[in-house]
């Protein structure tokens, strides 16, 4: 992967800290750590994932990072609390000020209009469950769906309402009725980018999302 425009090389120190914690490692994906750390750089999960692998290389670069905080966990800590608290960090508009931001990512993690309990990486985790039910299950006393709501924190009522959405947006069921909902257009959306390729495909990301809210 190319270098991104937003990466800093002060930002291995950040990954650093990720990857000390226990259990130390590269992180999942879609780790809450990591997940969080990219909004904050507006740089997307999958580049730091593949940087967190480079801190396990035999470079001279990585090398010097870990003979010099590798067994001082304390002295990274204070570098990277020096760093977040470089003036304007942490203020998007200050901190990017001049940069030209084009977020992508970054809102398929923020709420939908309307729905502060939904985000669209949660309409992909309910997508996936709406593959594994059949149209008379999609209920919110179905046990597949009381769960998925105590891991992603949605009410199981909403999340039926979502499948019921997700109904019309397939073609197989051929639903000629009306459909009025603010859900409607990004079900679709989510639908258009996943509900038509391969299941297995959308299953494997959704576990890999579901890390996040472990």
């Amino acid at each position: 992967m190319a270098k991104h425009p937003l990466w800093s090389d002060e930002y291995w120190l950040l990954l650093m800290q990720l990857y000390m914690k226990k259990p130390v490692g590269v992180k999942p994906l879609y780790s809450r750590s990591i997940v969080d750390l990219s909004l904050e750089l507006h740089i997307p999960p999958q580049f730091l994932y593949e940087q967190m692998f480079k801190l396990r290389m035999v470079t001279p670069k990585m090398k010097r990072l870990w003979d010099a905080y590798g067994k001082n966990p304390r002295k990274l800590a204070k570098e990277v609390n020096l760093l977040r608290n470089m003036k304007g960090y942490g203020n998007a508009e200050k901190f990017y000020e001049g940069v030209n931001i084009k977020e992508s990512f970054e809102k398929d993690w923020k709420p939908i209009n309307g729905y502060p309990d939904l985000t669209n990486v949660k309409l992909i985790l309910i997508l996936n469950l709406y593959f594994q039910l059949t149209p008379i299950t999609m209920v919110p006393e179905t046990p597949e769906i009381i769960d998925l709501g105590k891991l992603i924190h949605v009410n199981p009522i909403l999340i039926s309402e979502v499948l019921q959405v997700y109904q019309f947006c397939d073609p197989y069921l051929n639903r000629d009725d009306l459909m009025i909902s603010p859900l409607l257009a990004p079900c679709q959306s989510i639908w258009n980018k996943f509900g038509n390729d391969n299941p297995k495909i959308l299953y494997n990301l959704a576990t890999q999302l579901k890390e996040y809210y472990k």
